[in-house]
């Protein structure tokens, strides 16, 4: 079975795009960070970057709602791609293609934000290109 859960906070702010077909397609950094104490009691920690990628109406809504240090939970599949860039040099990644985004809170910021205008508008979105990858891929 190929499933993935992770919760943690957004090291960006999503990027929401659609693909030729018209398909949105949001992308995201999210950070895991695990705490522990060592053997010699000093208190450790490592933060894994994880790249997610939603799809449809979840992937608007990540767009619209989310911000960098937003706070998320991801399940979803682990997949690998690999695509030839503008140099036909063969690239690849790893990302996990969220079936699911719950919400978890706010981005750490924004408690201070609340009294503030709020936020700009959105670009326009428009279609992009994406050269020689499959039409649902989303290169970052």
């Amino acid at each position: 079975m190929n499933l993935a859960i992770v919760s943690g906070h957004l090291g960006k702010v999503p990027e929401l795009r659609y693909t030729q077909a018209g398909k949105p397609v949001c992308g995201f950094s999210l950070a895991t960070t695990e705490k522990w104490t060592d053997d010699a009691g000093q208190k450790r920690e490592q933060t894994e970057w994880h790249r997610i990628v939603v799809f449809g109406g979840q992937a608007e809504a990540c767009g619209k709602y989310l911000d960098k240090g937003s706070l998320v939970e991801v399940e979803g599949k682990i997949q690998t791609r690999t695509w030839d860039d503008k140099d036909g040099v063969k690239r690849s990644t790893t990302e996990i293609v969220a079936s699911r985004v719950g919400f978890l809170g706010g981005s750490k910021s924004q408690a201070s934000e609340q009294s503030r205008a709020p936020k700009a508008p959105a670009a326009p979105k428009t279609p992009f290109d994406e050269p020689k990858a499959p039409q649902d891929a989303f290169p970052f």
